[in-house]
């Protein structure tokens, strides 16, 4: 209750926040009240504190809200205090600390390096390049638990939410570093050399950054100026030992209306930073020893090397084809092969977490999920966003049209649920908890103004959580005519979802609808490689988007000036015959 409280605050805008807290004060603090030693006040101080601290999480605090009439804040000391406290108390899985055991050859290298900097006290920077299924995750766990089990601090990070949640203590990088999500070239850090979190960042061990290929190369530049301040250093990252680790086969950066010239130049690979970091290379593929012919087909998927005849066009083994016929009976055998019993899901709903169709872009999205919703057993409920213009003049003349728009990022008009579905979070409500934007949760009852959920993967697994409505804008990336913010439950339905969100997850079965073709760097290689195998993988393509001739035929868009740029292309050997893997 008390963290609902919190995200209520922090992201619904409550007109009283003081009247709000009056009225739940007393349900907040019914655990505090059953300890006979605590007298009112110092249960009214519990409460408050850790709301307090809820809030600190989310980047306010308590004192933004007027919750109390008297000054309700920690000094410096016990605030650094409680920021370090956080991290050190950080529980070591002895799963995470076995991990360090079973390292490959090919993992053990960079475990060395980067422990042999940390241990001796020496500046390091390192970038870890793995394809998927090399095991960078299993990496970063191995040297998480083995620093912080001596007692040391590692600020663990990544670009997106749900990478972040997947490693104990994880965050997203622009959220730990306080960076702006509209990062241009020489921006800053927000973050005051006096605050807490500059302690926290100056104890610290080592810094891992996942995912760095998916951000811009200024928001990597900002960390550097801010270590180098803190530190009072001019070494590289002020002298502090900093891990980025990705895959430049992967989805890149999103610079909107961007050229490809103008993607490329914001990566990482064309900072001046690029050619300090020491790399890393993880090549030893766990995915090879279950189906090595399809290994090769999607490593030479995402250096472009796989290409057809006809340009920039991939030839899709018929393995994993489905045949298109009509688009309605087409589209049910893929649902089908990806969701062969619908009622064992509703009676498992674990089991549709691990399996997802991945597609080109949000109406896609909702076409599937919408069938999927007639095909699901149980009750449903209904509920309808509040669509409203910024200028409340234009409210009337667009609030018909506003309902019909379905932008990145933000749930429908009209989301439609039941118990047992799969919903996927669109915000980092509270990462710290595991709530980032593509956490994939279990519907687990349904009210009018709250969904009960159960988080479904990664470090969080199997926390129950509170998700209400609160108001939301579309991205700076989405143009409309005019601005407005729908005010709705953050998530979407997850039987299906895009390419670009589908990255970091983690799927038993994948299948991929192409209706329209991928549009941008890595899609294709990112929707493939969630297959461990290619019996795990199913492909149906829209035929009115190529020649009669290519009708197995597909885009794959890569942007090869990454891979000379980064000097990073796969050395890996491919097959020189793989024909019996068409057939």
């Amino acid at each position: 209750m008390r963290r609902l409280f919190a995200t209520l605050l922090v992201y619904s805008c409550p007109n009283d926040p003081p009247a709000l807290w009056t009225k739940f004060e007393d349900v907040m603090s019914e655990d505090f009240l059953r300890c006979k030693t605590l007298i009112a006040s110092q249960v009214r101080t519990k409460v408050l504190d850790q709301i307090n601290g809820f809030l600190q999480s989310m980047g306010k605090t308590i004192s933004s809200f007027n919750l109390y009439p008297y000054d309700f804040s920690m000094d410096d000391m016990e605030s650094q205090t409680r920021e370090l406290n956080v991290e050190r108390n950080i529980i070591v899985a002895v799963a995470n600390l076995d991990a360090c055991i079973p390292l490959n050859q090919k993992q053990k290298e960079p475990f060395n390096v980067i422990c042999e900097k940390v241990y001796n006290n020496k500046s390091g920077a390192f970038f870890i390049d793995g394809p998927g299924s090399t095991g960078k995750t299993f990496l970063y766990r191995a040297l998480l638990a083995d620093i912080r089990s001596k007692g040391h601090i590692v600020l663990t990070t990544a670009t997106s939410g749900i990478a972040a949640s997947i490693l104990p203590g994880g965050r997203t990088a622009h959220l730990r570093f306080k960076i702006p999500i509209d990062i241009s070239n020489g921006g800053t850090c927000r973050i005051s050399k006096q605050s807490s979190l500059t302690t926290l960042i100056r104890e610290s061990k080592l810094i891992i950054w996942d995912e760095a290929p998916m951000c811009k190369r200024a928001a990597i530049e900002a960390l550097d100026d801010l270590l180098k301040n803190i530190m009072n250093s001019n070494e590289i990252f002020g002298g502090k030992v900093v891990v980025f680790g990705g895959d430049f086969r992967q989805t890149l950066l999103i610079v909107h209306s961007g050229t490809k010239a103008e993607t490329v130049n914001a990566c990482l690979i064309n900072s001046l930073l690029w050619p300090c970091l020491q790399k890393l290379q993880l090549t030893k593929n766990m995915r090879a020893k279950l189906d090595p012919l399809f290994t090769q087909i999607l490593l030479k998927i995402g250096d472009g090397l796989e290409q057809a005849d006809s340009g920039d066009s991939v030839v899709i083994p018929s393995s994993i084809l489905i045949k298109y016929t009509n688009e309605v009976d087409s589209l049910e055998r893929l649902i089908d092969a990806v969701y062969p019993d619908i009622n064992s899901i509703s009676e498992n709903a674990t089991l549709s977490l691990n399996r997802a169709i991945l597609t080109t872009k949000n109406y896609f999205v909702d076409e599937i999920n919408d069938l999927m919703i007639e095909k699901f057993p149980g009750e449903s409920i209904e509920y309808i966003s509040f669509d409203q213009t910024v200028d409340p003049n234009h409210q009337a003349e667009y609030v018909n049209f506003l309902n019909t728009l379905s932008p990145s990022g933000l749930p429908p008009h009209r989301l439609v649920l039941r118990p047992h579905e799969p919903i996927i979070l669109l915000r980092n409500l509270d990462p710290t908890e595991g709530l980032c934007n593509g956490t994939r949760l279990i519907c687990k009852s349904l009210t009018k103004n709250v969904i009960h959920a159960q988080i479904a993967v990664g470090h969080f697994t199997s926390k129950k959580v509170f998700i209400h409505r609160i108001p939301l804008q579309p991205t700076n990336d989405e143009q409309y005519l005019v601005p407005y913010k729908r005010t709705q439950f953050p998530v979407r339905l997850c039987f299906a979802m895009t390419i670009n969100k589908s990255q970091g997850q983690t799927l038993d079965f994948v299948g991929l609808y192409l209706k329209e073709p991928v549009f941008s760097h890595g899609q294709l290689y990112v929707a493939l490689s969630h297959a461990r195998t290619s019996n795990a993988a199913r492909v149906l393509i829209k035929p009115e988007y190529f020649s009669s001739n290519d009708i197995d035929c597909t885009k794959n868009i890569v942007y090869r000036e990454i891979f000379d740029q980064s000097c990073y292309l796969s050395k890996s050997k491919y097959p020189t015959l793989l024909a019996a893997f068409f057939l």
